[in-house]
């Protein structure tokens, strides 16, 4: 289970799948056969900062062995 408070942290919510589009990254919080939610849980100057951040959730989730993580998302 992945818990990721927001950049603006004004949400702590449980995502199933986080991805990079440019400089935002987003976390798919529902999803059906059909159709998924997300939301933008940050944005970064760059695409390459962004890639950080995925990169800093990665190992996160690694140190804990992939049960229950928190993480929260830089300001910048």
């Amino acid at each position: 289970m992945l818990w990721i408070a927001t950049q603006d942290n004004k949400s702590l919510m449980n995502v199933k799948e986080v991805t990079v589009d440019r400089k935002k990254i987003e976390g798919v919080i529902g999803s059906t056969s059909l159709d998924h939610w997300s939301k933008v849980l940050g944005k970064y100057e760059s695409n390459e900062r962004a890639l950080e951040i995925l990169n800093e959730i990665f190992t996160k989730i690694e140190e804990n062995n992939g049960i229950s993580v928190t993480y929260t998302m830089p300001q910048k």
